[in-house]
């Protein structure tokens, strides 16, 4: 109950939804099957708000875990009390427990223990005290030549120390000082010595000062990987004054000689102990929000990027462009089968014969679009492909082929063109890129697509976790064709691992293409808690039952098949009719498990079965008269595609080989806080040149109406 109490309270949600969440998370649900099909017992929550859940539980779990493990070592070495034990089960946070237990921590020898091994500890809680007594008369008695204690003044200093660690593990100084940090801390990076020429890249934060609380993501990642890389100190500090205040003013109690003794110690215990621990404390949290933040920016574009409209099943010519090696070219059928490749040489001696290949090759495998990399030579080849002036029915399209070599040397692509080389396994990545983005991207690990911000920098568990979450709502969304998906998207599907896939594949390639959802019961290590997972979102849709193409699960056909016979229909019927589906009362389909959100989610199923939620295709072209970097001039207005956003702002792809930056400031004609507000990844928009340093290579773009 602690930790449904907990979530619902963080997140505002029913103790009853987070309940059912839970369980059914236990019982091996998914998050996008419960978005989907269980809406009436997680109250329709979206996916978000589910992957919240989880991870809320996760760390209440760590949170847990750790506070048996600080009570087992408490009991374990007799120091556990009923009062610390009812602190310790009540600490709200991670940060509250370590607290309670830095009193307790096993310890090197430290100052404080080394004094109290020399019998100190007494002058300690004499000085705490702050009576009127001389403190030196005090100190003479634990002078002992034995044991180094051979002055007043030593036995001060190792009182003091005492003194010291007593006001680091007070629980209400750490509270206290913690709140000063985080309300008050800034962030400073400086320029570490002899390493002005090797650290050029963080120049910016040479010299660098600004409250934490307020400091960007990406300025606290910049600055973290400066220190990390050896070139740049980093601290984040309060005034030390105001931190001092709140340590005497709890501890100093009036102007005595011992009162004087404890200000020393209270000074000793800030800059020695406080300050170093919640400083790194404070490091964490920063940078954990940092990585939040970074992550989310990482997560939006890759599911822009994994949502990109396909242009569908048409018969693609592929280009992976290039000077010297010639440009690698393969014909596909429209559902992505290799049926040709070759090598062409437009940009050399070669021009005529290279002419006549993809003329001859558009015609005989009746090409119906050409995919061009948009890497090395990707812009002369799109040139030298429309200057062919082929059939107007004929798209030209360049491609992002960002990740495509990283693809062309993977174990699937070698398991998928074992007699293939990876120029070839390249240029056939290209061409499905085009047909179907989501498809081919989940071949690929997500870091290498090329749309983060600091992606090394960051909690990589964390990253991995988020991106893998992407991908799996993103396939779960559009859904999968089971007759022609690869093994690598079927594994993203609600239920099914790799195991599972490769499977599939398997009895799809020994029995023939699945005729129903039904028969997916017969593949291996599919059973029935993987089939009501996934079947929802598995698509066959040349099938006997013109429900297998829709997004409606198996679990409601009979559901939909009383509806087709109160409207006088049969299923196919029903699907073919609007008027028809319109009509239906829904309410009278309510059951004890089935309500509104189900129906409604079944209708619009049965206007627009098996819709894909993507947007349509639109063809880009660059502008034709630019080509390089050295053709921009600042005031040219040039169409642009949004390659990445950042919480900086967006870089556009404007056909130079080199990406342009669109700064936050210069997004919109108003204040923008994020920028995806106003761009997305893929985007296609206008942009103004403002600056252009070749030598830096170097582009500064605007998006506003007059920059």
């Amino acid at each position: 109950m602690e930790i449904i109490d907990h979530i619902s309270s963080k997140l505002n949600i029913e103790k009853s939804k987070v309940s059912a969440v839970l369980d059914m998370l236990d019982q091996g649900a998914t998050i996008p099957f419960m978005a989907r099909y269980r809406k009436e017992r997680t109250g329709a929550l979206d996916e978000v708000i589910l992957t919240d859940i989880r991870d809320l539980r996760q760390k209440m779990q760590e949170l847990l875990e750790r506070k048996k493990a600080i009570l087992k070592s408490l009991e374990e070495r007799e120091l556990l009390t009923r009062d610390l034990k009812e602190k310790i089960e009540t600490a709200p946070a991670m940060a509250n427990l370590e607290d309670l237990y830095e009193k307790y921590r096993p310890k090197k020898r430290t100052r404080a223990i080394i004094a109290r091994e020399k019998g100190l500890e007494p002058l300690g809680r004499f000085l705490l005290e702050q009576t009127n007594k001389d403190p030196l008369l005090e100190a003479k008695n634990y002078i002992n030549p034995e044991k180094q204690v051979t002055s007043c003044e030593d036995a001060l200093s190792y009182a003091r120390d005492i003194i010291a660690e007593i006001i680091n593990e007070d629980t209400k100084i750490r509270s206290a000082i913690r709140r000063l940090f985080i309300k008050e801390a800034a962030i400073e990076s400086k320029l570490k010595k002899g390493k002005e020429e090797d650290a050029l890249k963080f120049k910016d934060y040479f010299e660098w000062s600004e409250p934490a609380s307020k400091a960007p993501s990406h300025r606290i990642l910049a600055m973290l990987r400066g220190a990390k890389e050896g070139f740049l100190t980093v601290h984040v500090l309060p005034d030390e004054k105001k931190a001092l205040q709140i340590v005497e003013h709890t501890y100093v109690k009036n102007s005595s000689p011992s009162a004087l003794q404890v200000k020393i110690a209270a000074r000793d215990a800030y800059k020695r102990l406080l300050l170093k621990s919640i400083e790194k404390e404070m490091v964490n949290t920063l940078k954990e929000k940092a990585d939040e933040k970074a992550i989310t920016v990482f997560t939006d574009n890759l599911k822009e990027l994994l949502l990109s409209p396909p242009l569908g099943q048409k018969s693609i010519l592929a280009i992976d462009p290039g000077f010297r090696t010639g440009c690698k070219v393969v014909c596909l059928d429209s559902v992505g089968k290799l049926l040709h490749h070759d090598v062409i040489f437009p940009h050399q001696k070669d021009t005529a014969k290279a002419q006549k290949i993809i003329r001859d090759l558009t015609s005989k495998y009746r090409i119906e679009a050409v995919a061009i990399g948009n890497g090395t030579a990707g812009r002369e080849t799109e040139s030298f492909v429309k200057s062919l002036k082929l059939t107007s029915n004929i798209q030209i399209v360049m491609v992002d082929e960002s990740g495509a070599s990283i693809y062309s040397a993977s174990s699937a692509a070698r398991d998928e063109f074992p007699d293939h080389d990876i120029t070839v396994r390249g240029a056939v990545s290209i061409g499905r890129r085009l047909m179907d983005p989501l498809a081919e991207l989940v071949k690929i690990d997500p870091k290498s697509i090329g749309v983060g911000q600091y992606q090394h920098d960051v909690d990589q568990k964390h990253l991995a976790q988020s991106l893998n979450d992407v991908v799996e709502v993103c396939v779960n969304k559009v859904g999968v064709e089971v007759n022609t998906a690869s093994k690598d998207l079927l594994q993203r599907v609600s239920g099914l691992n790799a195991t599972i896939a490769a499977n599939i594949v398997m009895y799809r390639d020994e029995n023939g293409p699945f005729s129903s959802r039904v028969q997916l019961k017969k593949v291996a290590r599919l059973g029935p808690k993987a089939f009501e997972q996934s079947a929802g979102f598995l698509r066959i849709h040349e099938g006997k039952n013109p429900l297998d193409r829709s997004g409606i699960h198996p679990e409601s056909y009979g559901l939909v098949k009383k509806m087709a016979e109160d409207a006088d229909s049969s299923l196919k019927e029903l699907l073919q009719n609007p008027i028809k589906v319109k009509k239906l009362n829904l309410k009278n389909y309510m059951t004890k498990t089935i309500g509104m959100p189900t129906l409604n989610d079944i209708a619009t199923e049965l206007l627009r079965p098996g819709r894909d939620p993507r947007k349509a295709f639109t063809a880009f072209s660059f502008d034709d008269t630019i080509h390089d970097i050295k053709d921009l001039i600042p005031g040219m207005k040039v169409p642009g595609i949004v390659t990445n956003v950042t919480a900086f702002g967006a870089f556009v792809d404007i056909g130079v080989h080199q990406d342009g930056l669109v700064h936050i400031s210069q997004l919109a004609d108003r204040f923008v806080k994020d920028p995806n507000e106003i761009v997305s990844v893929r985007q296609q928009i206008h942009v103004t040149v403002l600056e252009v340093d070749i030598k830096r290579k170097r582009i500064s773009l605007s998006m506003k109406k007059h920059p």
